[in-house]
């Protein structure tokens, strides 16, 4: 608070028992004897994450097939650890992105759509239905020494935005986290995650 609203404040409060004097009092409901107060409703309260499956909103259905195929290619499962698909890494990022600056969400679309040109052009089929080697072989950008400047190739861009935010994403989520506890959620401070909140 400032010094002035503080002064301010300081000079209205002896006023302020006058002023509520001066109300009329109001008349307080009257209840019959008869009619008993309405219990109140008990609600049921879940947890966020469980209530329903996230449906895409953002990207459209092959789009989102694409994203799903990068990003189980960029962070795959392991046996004790969730990969990005187990992280539902695709919805997170389909909120994230619906929600980002223009110019981040035609990254996103541009690179989506030129690695699924890419996939039809060199293999005949949708980069969703790419095995590994195949997707890998289109991942080469990933491999060319960094630069200060952003590469031209839409690709190129997505992939280098892609592989440290689907990361980032994995390693921040509910599944993440409950596997590194141990199947527990934890208190006080540990086990942070973040998660797309209407």
């Amino acid at each position: 608070m400032k010094r002035r609203r503080f002064i301010q404040a300081l000079a209205a409060a002896p006023a302020a028992p006058a002023l509520l004097a001066q109300q009329a009092p109001q008349p307080a409901s009257q209840q019959l004897p008869s009619q008993a107060a309405p219990a109140e409703a008990p609600l049921d309260f879940s947890i966020p994450e469980e209530g329903a499956d996230p449906v895409p909103r953002f990207f459209n259905a092959r789009q989102f097939a694409t994203l799903r195929r990068l990003c189980d290619q960029l962070v795959p499962g392991a046996q004790a650890s969730p990969g990005a698909l187990e992280a539902r890494v695709p919805e997170f990022m389909d909120f994230l992105i619906g929600d980002s600056p223009r110019d981040r969400q035609q990254l996103w679309l541009n690179g989506l759509e030129a690695l699924e040109r890419q996939s039809q052009t060199r293999f005949r089929k949708a980069f969703a239905d790419t095995d590994a080697a195949q997707a890998d072989t289109l991942f080469a950008p990933l491999r060319q020494p960094w630069t200060y400047e952003p590469p031209a190739d839409p690709i190129a861009r997505l992939l280098a935005a892609a592989k440290l935010e689907v990361r980032t994403a994995t390693l921040n989520s509910v599944e993440r986290s409950l596997a590194a506890s141990g199947g527990t959620r934890r208190r006080g401070g540990g086990g942070l995650y973040w998660l797309p909140i209407e």
